[in-house]
């Protein structure tokens, strides 16, 4: 998955602000509920509150890392495991629009792309 591919939703019926309450499902277990969605062009994103899962911790995630949404359980299913969301880079709420941090989180979500699809 490209790095501009990553902050894009996968499918392009899907509006940010619809997502906003959704419970997420990493591919081993529930992780939190949607705070904030983007659907900006290429720079689409979702904002995660763990609760108490991490403490409270808040992530950024890139729009391409969902990989299905079903509006019916009201869930966003992402093709991450807990660990990986857990030891991502700290959201950062002032640098969401900073193109260096958005770059820092591309390369920690898109590296387990590149390896999947060597």
């Amino acid at each position: 998955m490209s790095t501009t591919d990553l902050w894009t939703y996968r499918d392009s019926a899907l509006i940010g602000n619809a997502l906003v309450g959704l419970d997420v499902e990493a591919t081993d277990g529930e992780i939190g509920k949607i705070d904030e969605a983007t659907d900006d062009a290429g720079t689409s994103s979702i904002v995660v509150d763990t609760g108490t899962w991490i403490f409270g911790k808040k992530v950024l995630l890139p729009a391409g890392v969902i990989d299905r949404v079903d509006l019916d359980e009201e869930k966003v299913y992402v093709n991450r495991t807990k660990d990986e969301i857990k030891n991502a880079p700290e959201y950062d709420e002032s640098r969401k629009a900073d193109e260096d941090y958005r770059a820092e989180l591309g390369a920690y979500y898109g590296d387990r792309d590149a390896r999947v699809e060597d």
